[in-house]
This record gives structure tokens, C-alpha cells and sequence, in this order.
């Protein structure tokens, strides 16, 4: 289909979303509407015609966005982060809405609850949510059973995490709770997202430390599998402790970064003032584009300082293709989001990657993987 008629398309499907979809979704709980586009969803993916139609109306490719990374062939860079699909309910739905990979999860050992509702916030003039769900899913065995006959159209990544509870807070029983999760996905997808980072978990973050990470590496460098890992890294971390994650990861089988987790730090968000200090319930991390200009330093900042010798997932405060292609040209070899589509509507997947073909084009790039880290150097 020719480009301006997909510009067109899309500009389209955006007054709809922003005129219609978007005021009645945000004047309802957004939990609830989360569940029913959730659920409307999975009911596409049932079915062929839904699929295709779904395909036929949002997505758009390019040869120039095509990579393959660590042996996983990606159609384009544009990926749905971890925290949107928690019980993977959705693979069979999300490559007909563009994306070019997706994150399942966060999976944990055990099935969780979660925290207490309310656990999700707008912020409607920070273009940001807070979240506070507490890694809700049904745990890592009910997941790998529904998913391991499955076959995917796009790469799937597995993000586990610890179960939210009192009874994973010791070290080794955290361990052990990462272990069970990852033993039950180790065929199943593409690569592995390791959640050393959740904000909104029982005991906080302690295995970001180096020696509990050194610990939990050390025991799921045991596990076979051929699918490369990942670490999500906190933006809350200072720079020096950034540094002992990359030093640790670089004794392990860990071959990249997701770049980042949601800040619970103020210092580390971008917000408005007002708004924040009206609706922030004093718990839960932020994410869209508060965390962006945080995410796009620690983006540059790791791919420097390892010399582009890990992948790099960049993730936070994408609404746009510049946005997109800003974290690339930081750094970062895929992208991830979730708010920008909350805000945006569902048609600013197409739109990220059309106008990255554009960009591209501007200037003068044949691949996508010509625009990595341009902006750092190494």
C-alpha cells in the first residue's frame, strides 16, 4: 500500500481514537478497560477473518526495518512491552496489530494476585500512567501449558519475575522462584526477559544488588535453553550501580539489556507538577513519557559503555517515530511500548514504523541497523 495512503489511514484512525474511543475509555476505571480490550482481543485472535482483518487494516512493512538479532528475525523494531499481555492471552491477536515482537508477562513461579486494587492511574497531562498491579498472572505453569503448542508469527519474549509474596522475599527463595518460572519457558518463545527491576513487588528490588544478581545468574545459567536473556534494568539505579549490573551480566549468559523498568524516584520522572502531586497514591511506578528522557540517558549511557557489545531494548515515553528512532540512534536495536498506545490509539504502531521507513529514508539508511547508537558512537 502506498505510504501516504497509509499516512492518511492513519491520521484517520487517530481522530477517531481521539475524538470517540479514548474520552468514553478515559472517563472509566482503567483496570476495567485494560480487562475488556484484554478480552475483546483475545477473542480476534480466535479467529482468521478477525486476524486478517485486523492486519489488513493496521499494519504496514518495510524491508528497511527487517533485522535478525542473536539468530530471531524481527519484521520491525516496534515491539508491546512486558505488563500488557500478563497471562499471555493475546499472542495470536498482537502481529495483526503491527508489532514486530512482543513481551509476555511478567510470569512468576507461582500464580499472583497482585496488589490491592485500585493499581492503575491516569495522567492524563503527563501522558503517563502509574502502576501498581504488583505482577498480576496466573503463574508460570497454567501460562506454559496454554502457550507450548502454540506456533507465534512474531518473536515472543518471556518476561519472568519473583512472585509478589512474603514467602519469596529471602534470597534464595526468590532464586528458586526465577528458577521455576524460567524452567517452564525455556522451549517456549523467542528469549528470555529477566524483571530484576519490578517497582510494586513484596521486598522492593534486592536482587539488582550485585552479589544476590551474581547468585540468581549463577543458578539460571544451569538451566538449558537456547533462547538469549535479557535483564530489565531499574532507572532508579545510580550509575554506579548500573555499572556493576553490566559487569556481572558480562560473566553470565545474559546477552542484553531492556532499558528501562518504571522509576518509583521522582527525581527520575518528568511530570506535571500539579497533576502528580493531585492523583499520586504514594505508591506504584510511572511510566510513558515521564520516564522517557531518564530512559533514553541510561539507553545511550549502557550502549557506550559496553561498546554495543549488548543488546539493547529501549523502552519508555515512545508515542511517536521520532520518539522510536531517538532510543535507536541512542542505542537501542528494538523498542518497546505500552502507554503511547494508551494515549495514541492502536494505529500508532503502523504509524512508528511508517515514519521510521521515512527517517530512515531522510537519512540516507538502507537497514534500520544503520541508525544504531549513531548518536554515541563507541
Amino acid at each position: 500500500m502506498n505510504t501516504e495512503i497509509i499516512r492518511l489511514r492513519n491520521k484517520l484512525y487517530r481522530a477517531i481514537y481521539q475524538g470517540i474511543f479514548k474520552p468514553f475509555f478515559f472517563t472509566q476505571d482503567p483496570e476495567f478497560i485494560h480487562d475488556q480490550i484484554t478480552s475483546f482481543g483475545a477473542f480476534l485472535g480466535k479467529h482468521r477473518f478477525t486476524k486478517w482483518l485486523v492486519r489488513a487494516l493496521l499494519c504496514y512493512k518495510d524491508k528497511r526495518l527487517e533485522q535478525n538479532i542473536l539468530g530471531i528475525n524481527f519484521k520491525n523494531p516496534v515491539g508491546l512491552a512486558a505488563g500488557f499481555d500478563k497471562d499471555a492471552q493475546l499472542t495470536n491477536i498482537i502481529p495483526s496489530v503491527g508489532f514486530g515482537f512482543m513481551e509476555i508477562g511478567s510470569i512468576t513461579g507461582e500464580p499472583c494476585q497482585g496488589n490491592p486494587k485500585p493499581r492503575l492511574w491516569r495522567l492524563p497531562k503527563s501522558k503517563s500512567t502509574i502502576v501498581w498491579y504488583g505482577l498480576k498472572n496466573n503463574g508460570a505453569e497454567t501460562i506454559s501449558q496454554r502457550l507450548k503448542k502454540l506456533k507465534f508469527d512474531i518473536p515472543i519474549g518471556t518476561s519472568i519475575a519473583k512472585t509478589n509474596s512474603a514467602q519469596t522475599i529471602e534470597t534464595s527463595a526468590g532464586i528458586n522462584d526465577y528458577k521455576k518460572a524460567f524452567s517452564y519457558f525455556t522451549d517456549i518463545g523467542d528469549y528470555f526477559a529477566v524483571n530484576i527491576s519490578c517497582p510494586n513487588a513484596y521486598g522492593g528490588e534486592p536482587l539488582c544488588e550485585s552479589a544476590k544478581l551474581e547468585s540468581l545468574l549463577n543458578e539460571l545459567d544451569k538451566i538449558p535453553t537456547k533462547k538469549p536473556v535479557f535483564l530489565k534494568i531499574s532507572p532508579d539505579l545510580e550509575l554506579s550501580e548500573i555499572d556493576k549490573i553490566i559487569e556481572t551480566a558480562k560473566k553470565h549468559r545474559v546477552h542484553g539489556f531492556i532499558i528501562s523498568n518504571l522509576p518509583k524516584d521522582k527525581k527520575f520522572m518528568r511530570v506535571d507538577e500539579e497533576e502528580f502531586k493531585k492523583n499520586y497514591p504514594g505508591k506504584g511506578g510511572v511510566s510513558g513519557k515521564a520516564v522517557e528522557e531518564i530512559s533514553n540517558k541510561l539507553i545511550a549511557y549502557v550502549y557506550q559503555k559496553t561498546k554495543g557489545k549488548f543488546i539493547i531494548i529501549g523502552c519508555g515515553g515512545i508515542f511517536s517515530a521520532e520518539d522510536a528512532y531517538k532510543k535507536i540512534k541512542l542505542g537501542a536495536s528494538l523498542v518497546q511500548l505500552i502507554t503511547g498506545m494508551i494515549f495514541e490509539g492502536p494505529q500508532v504502531i503502523s504509524e512508528i514504523n511508517r515514519g521510521l521507513s521515512e527517517l530512515l529514508k531522510r537519512d540516507d539508511y538502507t537497514s534500520i541497523r544503520d541508525a544504531i547508537g549513531v548518536d554515541v558512537g563507541v
